[in-house]
């Protein structure tokens, strides 16, 4: 593994690629914040990668230089990305920021998050992550365990989160003011080194929403690429529309645990099933319209979401 390649003028060649799906009313926002979020890197491409929105995403994108590359139907966040990576000449590039269009960079965040991937094995980099009203948004994960989601499931995920190994999001402010390795990062903004992205190959298609990043990331672990957290790199992140909308709430955890399975064996998988069942139907009971609608999706698989509305 090679450190981070650098152009002539010693400035890191990066492209940019953001997926919109409807995405108008925050399009603009991010993509007005790339020329000072980028300031200190040379940046070749920004590709917006359009899953077939009905809005002005694909006019908005347009009238930003943007290239546009459409995928012709709603084929999910990874798949979007694949077809955006795919219209680049990775061979002209040091990384690639793949960047939700709910996100704002901070001026500099970009050449910040290209530094940290001088260090050989270091393929993806993540940014501190904030609300529109500057307070932390978690981010960090903790590798998918039994043990982790039965703690949640009791515990709930805030306090597990702060408790040794426990709970998968990791919730201590204190983990987020300095930099490290970790299993896994929300993927609203990853910069992937490109000979780690030939490496690994092309996202999983098969998550059409959430999850995708989590494969992504133990998938790089499993080849000897680390993901680095850098809290000086800040990008802004609306986000959370999984916290109130019951189809995504329910896709996010179904996703989970299909996750699991795929890496896990059977008595294992089992387990991890229950413990977010148990989970799940805790926070049904006490009355979350997001978790009935996943325990249904877990416990009905005819009723499971395959593909979310066009």
């Amino acid at each position: 593994m090679t450190t981070l390649k650098m152009s002539i003028l010693g400035l890191a060649r990066i492209a940019i690629v953001i997926v919109t799906y409807n995405s108008a009313a925050v399009l603009a926002e991010c993509l007005g914040a790339l020329p000072e979020g980028s300031r200190g890197v040379n940046l070749t491409n920004v590709v917006v990668a359009d899953n077939a929105s009905q809005d002005e995403s694909v006019r908005i994108a347009k009238g930003a230089g943007a290239e546009i590359v459409q995928t012709g139907r709603n084929a999910g966040y990874a798949a979007a990305i694949n077809a955006g990576v795919a219209s680049l000449d990775l061979s002209e590039l040091d990384a690639v920021l793949v960047l939700n269009p709910d996100c704002k960079m901070h001026p500099g965040a970009l050449a910040v998050l290209a530094g940290t991937l001088g260090v050989p094995g270091r393929g993806i980099a993540v940014p501190r992550l904030t609300k529109p009203d500057g307070t932390l948004q978690p981010s960090l994960r903790r590798a998918p365990t039994v043990h982790g989601a039965f703690a949640e499931a009791v515990i709930g995920g805030t306090l597990s989160g702060r408790i040794g190994a426990f709970g998968e999001v990791i919730t201590d402010p204190r983990r987020y003011e300095q930099p490290g390795t970790f299993a896994w990062a929300t993927g609203a903004a990853m910069l992937l080194d490109t000979e780690a992205i030939r490496a690994l190959g092309p996202w999983d298609e098969s998550f059409l929403l959430y999850s995708e990043e989590t494969e992504y990331a133990l998938r790089a672990a499993d080849l000897g690429w680390s993901l680095w957290y850098e809290p000086e790199a800040v990008i802004e992140h609306v986000g959370g529309e999984s916290g109130t909308n019951p189809m995504l709430a329910a896709l996010l955890i179904v996703n989970k645990v299909r996750l699991f399975r795929r890496r896990r064996g059977r008595i294992a998988s089992l387990a991890y099933y229950l413990s977010i069942v148990l989970g799940q139907s805790v926070r049904a009971l006490a009355g979350s319209r997001t978790a009935r609608a996943a325990l249904a999706a877990l416990l009905l698989p005819s009723r499971r979401i395959q593909e979310l509305p066009q």
